[in-house]
């Protein structure tokens, strides 16, 4: 891929491996876990953390940060003094712990929030009690990932490829190109942050376009909507053409077939009496759109069953995978606690397995003790021994998965799902069903979805590590920082986001959140309506059936429009400069997908500091910074001798033909 040195990481999966030869030979010491690779590798936790949190509470989904974080360090280390290629290793590892563990909780905290009301899940969404389960979590999966290593990563070298992983190493070791590609992220976080200062500070323009039917219209209360923001043409540019397709597809079934299908046969009256049985008050429904009524009464648990069975679907499939991952496991606890009184190369070091015997037993101590997690004793006993059995469950499935589809592809809705079904349908045997256990079972939800996703990742850091001859226990250690560090800003974040804009609505419906919130209520009330939820369930089926990947599709019918289409635009966006270019398969390293990738970061991030805007009081707390900025926005628009939608779409199309010119550009690395 650029580089002379000769590696066996090219091996082709399956084929036969050549003796492994590192970048960096294990009898050599260079400059590793110094003070400055850890010193930037947590300010990129920090900084990524919060861009996932955004993100995945804006669109259910996050894309991974590894290779931009390891562009980035390439050339921001070069600052000080030129890093060596362990130490750039080491600020990507500590860097994309964050970004992984940020996802985990945003897929799952917030469901708090959405508990029934007698559950109480509120009083847990404090900032306290996410570091905590946001800690323990993300701990638990690099733990549990170390006695994997050996089976995994270097006994499977040529038959789990770790895409990320290898992609990573691929640029660390090509980091003589490191400034070039550097300023291709950089490039697209400052155009990004521009373009979303002008957009949703300023409010020069709309943030997003729609359009909808009248209730008296052929097709009532049918509805088509564009979010204008530069972070979901970057995922969808990432993502492609063909998955954009599969979610917005969900999204054209939800509103432009089933709520006009409804709109026909429901009457209004009887919308606004389902929606005071589900727990709405009379003025939320006063507040809410004809569309958004159906949505929240009807088709919000249509999506719920359709991910639902998707995950299930998921799991099912890689259910060989699960059982040979056990048995694998087992068999590397043995080989470690055999040789670990032997004399080890640097490259083969990990962490003891007594520290992660006692580091686990230790976290579920933490649970059974701390006073701010839910439950009673009984309650946190029953979460901290359901949290390790799962937890090293799913760790070990998730470490596995990853190596042959990659941490973006790594279904950890499914495996959450499975743990909050199996979690609930315990308590429930137990006679601690009801809405007091929800936020317990919930709380074991939260940390193994954590931990499965930080164990994709650290699984992918430690190929990583493998291939450029990193020292594994300074990686594990590396993570575990990464882990603490951002879990400080990731419940920060959470809060300012929430009390800004609220968790839930339309600006952020944290998708997984409340599907994960419908799954405790359900199983533990079952005061849900079950025959929305399977009819969703058929559906996700009847995709599967077709050929067409279930959890994609199911994801797009539970988010509104607004967030897939953009994605699939952005997809779009992709097949236009795979055609201009003339390359059908865009390599990772590329300009366009890096571009796209600061995309993402830029709007994220930008989206944050809004709320920070929110926050800061004007006019003697009467009003607040960002609505004062947003007020000259509004000026500026009233001034404007054309129509605002057709005025917001110009910025969309520069913004949109520049990711155009910037992909079209051949590959770098």
């Amino acid at each position: 891929m650029g580089h002379a040195e000769p590696s066996s990481h090219s091996s082709k999966p399956g084929g036969p491996v050549a003796e492994h030869k590192p970048f960096i030979a294990p009898e050599q010491e260079v400059p590793e876990f110094t003070f400055k690779a850890i010193l930037f590798g947590s300010l990129f936790g920090i900084l990524f953390g919060a861009s996932t949190v955004y993100l995945a509470l804006k669109a259910g989904l996050t894309v991974s940060a590894s290779i931009p974080i390891a562009v980035l360090s390439i050339s921001l280390l070069r600052i000080f003094k030129r890093a060596t290629i362990l130490e750039n290793n080491i600020v990507q590892t500590i860097g994309s712990a964050g970004e992984s563990v940020a996802a985990g909780v945003a897929f799952t905290i917030p469901a708090m929030l959405f508990l029934s009301p007698g559950a109480g899940g509120e009083a847990y969404f404090t900032y306290a009690s996410i570091m905590t389960l946001a800690a323990v979590g993300g701990i638990l999966g690099v733990l549990f990932m170390v006695p994997l290593r050996r089976s995994l990563i270097v006994k499977e070298h040529g038959t789990l490829p770790y895409p990320e992983g290898t992609a990573c190493a691929d640029v660390l070791i090509a980091g003589e190109k490191g400034g070039k590609m550097a300023g291709l992220v950089f490039g697209g976080v400052a155009v990004a942050f521009v373009y979303k200062l002008l957009n949703s500070v300023f409010a020069m323009w709309h943030e997003a376009v729609a359009w909808v039917s009248k209730k008296t219209a052929v097709l009532p209360n049918a509805k088509v909507e564009n979010e204008l923001s530069p972070e979901f043409l970057g995922v969808g540019y990432i993502l492609g053409p063909k998955i954009g397709g599969i979610m917005v597809s969900g999204s054209v079934l939800t509103f432009l077939v089933i709520i006009p299908l409804l709109s026909m046969l429901v009457a209004d009256t009887r919308v606004m009496e389902d929606l005071l049985a589900l727990g709405y008050t009379q003025a939320k429904i006063d507040g809410m759109s004809e569309v958004t009524r159906y949505r929240e009464a009807y088709t919000r648990y249509i999506g719920a069953g359709a991910v639902t069975m998707a995950g299930i679907i998921t799991l099912i499939k890689t259910m060989p995978t699960i059982v040979r991952s056990l048995r694998e496991s087992m068999g590397a606890l043995s080989g470690s606690k055999a040789g670990a009184g032997a004399a080890q190369l640097r490259t083969e070091r990990d962490m003891p397995i007594a520290w992660v015997a006692i580091g686990a037993v230790a976290l579920a101590g933490i649970l059974a003790a701390l006073p701010i997690l839910p439950g009673g004793l009984m309650g946190k006993l029953m979460m901290a021994v359901l949290m390790l059995v799962f937890g090293f469950l799913f760790v070990t499935v998730s470490s596995r998965i990853v190596g042959l589809i990659g941490s973006s592809s790594n279904p950890i809705s499914g495996m959450t799902i499975a743990t909050l079904l199996g979690t609930a349908l315990v308590f429930v045997s137990m006679g601690m069903g009801g809405e007091a256990y929800q936020p317990v079972a919930l709380s074991v939800g939260a940390i193994v979805c954590i931990a499965a996703a930080n164990a994709g990742a650290t699984s992918q850091d430690l190929k990583t590590g493998y291939l450029v001859g990193a020292t594994p226990i300074r990686q594990q250690w590396g993570l575990v920082i990464g882990v603490v560090v951002s879990t400080f800003v990731i419940g920060l974040t959470l809060q300012f986001l929430h009390g800004s804009f609220g968790i839930g609505s339309d600006k952020f419906p944290a998708p997984q959140a409340t599907l994960m919130a419908t799954v405790v209520k359900g199983v533990m009330s079952q005061n849900l309506p079950w025959g929305y939820i399977l009819v969703g369930a058929g559906l996700a089926l009847m995709i599967y059936m077709c050929g067409v990947s279930p959890l994609a599709w199911a994801v797009g019918a539970y988010l509104p429009m607004g967030a897939t289409l953009p994605i699939f635009i952005g997809g779009c966006l992709r097949w236009v400069a795979d055609k201009w270019r003339g390359e059908k398969d865009e390599s990772e390293l590329s300009p366009g997908m890096l571009f796209a990738t600061g995309l993402v970061a830029g709007g994220t991030l930008t989206g944050v500091a809004t709320s920070v805007f929110k926050a800061v009081p004007t006019d003697g707390g009467n009003s607040d910074l960002l609505t004062d900025a947003q007020g000259l926005g509004a000026s500026f628009q009233a001034l404007l001798p054309i129509d605002l939608s057709l005025w917001a779409l110009i910025p969309y199309l520069l913004l949109a033909a520049l990711v155009i010119y910037m992909g079209k550009k051949k590959t770098q690395i």
